[in-house]
């Protein structure tokens, strides 16, 4: 990248973060939370036997319950299919 672009792309920065919209695109992305107690709770396990059935740390589990944390991109993946469908992430960790 030259020179020349980087210092139009701070620019461009400074004029957004001062108020002035000149021509910048601004995206907002919408997370929604991932309610991992519910999931557990619906499986009707403990927190020791949905990590260990399911690959997380206890710790990081219950920092996503406790609200400390919350789950990362592949994490939330998981847990959606967890949440549909138990089961077949069950079959796939039982062939690795």
């Amino acid at each position: 990248m030259s020179g020349s672009k980087i210092i139009y792309g701070l620019s461009e920065a400074i004029d957004h973060a001062k108020g002035f919209a000149g021509g910048v695109v601004e995206h907002n992305v919408s997370v929604h939370r991932v309610d991992v107690r519910a999931i557990r709770e619906s499986l009707r396990l403990s927190q020791e036997e949905f990590a260990i059935r399911f690959g997380f740390s206890l710790g990081t589990l219950r920092g996503w319950e406790q609200g400390r944390r919350q789950p990362d991109g592949p994490s939330r993946v998981l847990l959606r299919v967890i949440m549909n469908d138990p089961m077949a992430v069950q079959r796939a960790l039982a062939i690795a």
